[in-house]
């Protein structure tokens, strides 16, 4: 259950035509808002300086101080108070500098549903009623620590003791942070599943394709939050074609018809939006939006070049090409791994980074991190094999796609069995192969494992 917000939450609406600030004033005259308008983004300034904010909705194009300029303002000199752009679908590119520079919550494309609006604006508010809340409890935890440190020289032993409290409390929470991500990145795995469940197996890509860009993110030697965003990304890839027809999903894109193109070059873009609300699926929302860009600026849906395309992305676009060729959904033939590699060195410079494209084959011809364990200490076995305490090294799928166990997790003696049961009933012929950490290797902080 959500905290009530507070009253008299103040808007500030921004448009310098007069039909649109009547417009939202009439969408939002039942909400229990404090309304102000402004005709330009100068007299926005203005309002901002002799009046308290909450959220500011601004319109793209304005004379003068433009929508993103204004926005960006806001950030610098009023970080608090919650962004939002009105933009339409020819705006894109100042909806990009409004997310960069002004870091909005979010943009609303015009013709705006209202329904959509007003909800918007009540998550916004949501959201940052409970950032003020967090700031009031830092605030608060900052002042018993000032008075913790006050008395440090008459009560040494209670100053101790509460340190040794707090201590465990951050750890409770580091801890809690690393499961939240985690439980995001296996819920990316589990979407993904799902997609799975309406192709053959030799067409489910996403598996291959992660192992590809999580075995490149380690070479390029990529930050955690880079990797874990680019592996969210390439799990979720293709989110944006749940709503393609079975027969488009198996079809290779060289085949498509003219209506069925317009549907495949609007999938990286639906993908976005399906995850654009999902604060900590942003930036991977991101990369899905930008993996069919190419490196001469002739890709969708924003034709971006070079090194505006995002390094994710640019990586993202080559494991997906290099599996989806050797898979047959680019082509009308499959392609040989060896030719694949051929393929993606022959675009390189048109669709590719050179020196990125390069580096890209090259992995793939010494490790081929897609078709076995690279990683030291990692083994493949068959069920009957296992024994209890081993750790998966990659996720485990069922013949029909569907995720059994994710990556990280400690095997039992009872999932085991579970496993060798589950086994028997697969088609004639299916047997599981497991990576997993060798028991001989040191082991690293797990979880217990469990059939999802």
């Amino acid at each position: 259950m959500t905290d009530k917000l507070p009253d008299n939450l103040r808007l500030l609406l921004v448009d310098d035509e007069a039909n649109i600030l009547r417009s939202l004033q009439r969408i939002l005259r039942k909400e229990p808002y404090d309304l102000v308008m402004a005709g330009s983004g100068q007299a926005a300034i203005e309002v901002l300086e002799n009046q308290r904010i909450d959220l500011v909705i601004s319109d793209a194009r304005m004379p003068g101080v433009d929508g993103p300029t204004l926005l960006s303002t806001v950030r610098r000199r009023w970080p608090w108070v919650i962004r939002i752009l009105l933009t339409g679908y020819a705006d894109m590119n100042s909806t990009i500098k409004a997310i960069n520079d002004g870091q909005i919550y979010r943009y609303i494309s015009k013709p705006w549903d209202d329904d959509e609006l007003r909800l918007t604006i009540r998550q916004a508010l949501a959201f940052q009623h409970s950032e003020r809340r967090r700031l009031a409890l830092e605030r608060k935890s900052r002042k018993q620590n000032k008075q913790l440190r006050a008395l440090a020289e008459s009560l040494e032993k209670k100053v101790a003791a509460r340190t040794a409290e707090l201590q465990e409390t951050a750890d409770m929470l580091d801890r809690t942070l690393a499961e939240l991500r985690n439980s995001y990145v296996t819920t990316t795995e589990v979407f993904s599943s799902l997609l799975n469940q309406r192709l053959p197996r030799d067409l489910q890509t996403n598996a291959r394709v992660s192992a590809l860009v999580r075995a490149f993110a380690q070479h390029r030697g990529l930050d955690s939050e880079q990797t874990r965003n680019l592996e969210m990304a390439a799990a979720l890839y293709n989110l944006g074609k749940l709503s393609w027809s079975d027969d488009m999903l198996r079809a290779p894109s060289d085949q498509l018809t003219k209506e069925q193109t317009a549907l495949y070059r609007a999938y990286p873009e639906s993908g976005e939006q399906l995850l654009m609300t999902l604060e900590p699926l942003q930036e991977a929302a991101h990369l899905i939006r930008h993996h069919q860009e190419r490196w001469n600026g002739r890709g969708f849906p924003d034709e971006l070049e070079g090194e505006a395309i995002p390094l994710g992305a640019r990586i993202l676009r080559m494991a997906v090409d290099f599996i989806e060729l050797q898979a047959g959904l680019i082509l009308s033939r499959r392609v040989s791994r060896e030719d694949a590699i051929k393929l993606l060195r022959r675009q390189s410079g048109r669709l590719y980074q050179p020196d990125l494209c390069e580096e890209f084959a090259v992995m793939c011809e010494e490790t081929a991190p897609d078709l076995a364990p690279t990683e030291e200490g990692v083994i493949a076995l068959p069920t009957r094999e296992l024994a209890a305490g081993m750790v998966l090294a990659r996720d485990l799928h069922a013949a029909s796609g569907m995720l059994l166990l994710n990556e990280g997790k400690r095997l039992t003696r009872p999932l085991i069995d579970k496993l060798i049961t589950f086994e028997k009933g697969e088609p004639e012929g299916t047997r599981y192969t497991l990576f997993v950490y060798d028991p001989e290797e040191p082991e690293e902080p797990l979880m217990e494992a469990s059939i999802q």
